[in-house]
């Protein structure tokens, strides 16, 4: 399994000069962010991926679809690997809003609200993280399976933070 951070969001770059919450909600890519993700998209072309897992905030999605696109691969959004909140950008965008603007992607299991309603714990966060290695433990293409999701999430499962658009690889059948 491959995890791959989210492309530059608004958020991201005020907040990396300031390192002020600047109250973006649920944050677009911003232009260095699309040509990130297209790089990525470039680096992990020949890995062989059988599937997209996605966290439903929209910086990843956009991340997602760059590489859907060219890996030609659909988007199958799970929740579980969503940013840790924190901070303005962890408000969400509701299910309806998103099956709006992405269209293509099937949001029908994903609830209306779907982002915790306040700041969530460290234990919080591990919850999530030990119900996703669960949930990937068994499947049996985990090892071709790339999942866009957000620094503390990854930090979280890895103990390893990342820059924007950057991966590594993850076996969930030794945690």
């Amino acid at each position: 399994m491959i995890l791959l951070r989210h492309a530059q969001s608004h958020f991201n770059l005020h907040f990396g000069k300031t390192r002020q919450d600047p109250g973006i909600e649920d944050p677009e890519l911003t232009e260095e962010g699309f040509r990130q993700a297209r790089a990525a998209a470039e680096r992990l072309a020949t890995v062989g991926f059988s599937r997209i897992l996605s966290s439903p905030y929209t910086r990843t999605l956009q991340t997602a679809s760059i590489l859907s696109e060219a890996l030609k691969l659909p988007i199958e959004i799970e929740p579980l690997v969503r940013e840790q909140a924190y901070f303005s950008c962890d408000i969400g965008s509701s299910r309806s809003k998103l099956a709006a603007r992405f269209s293509g992607l099937d949001f029908s299991d994903l609830e209306e609200i779907w982002w915790s309603p306040g700041p969530e714990s460290a234990a919080d966060l591990q919850h999530r993280c030990i119900s996703f290695v669960a949930k990937t433990r068994t499947s049996p293409d985990t090892d071709k399976t790339l999942v866009v999701s957000h620094w503390a999430f990854i930090q979280g499962l890895t103990g390893e933070g990342l820059q924007n658009c950057h991966h590594l690889t993850f076996d969930p059948s030794r945690h």
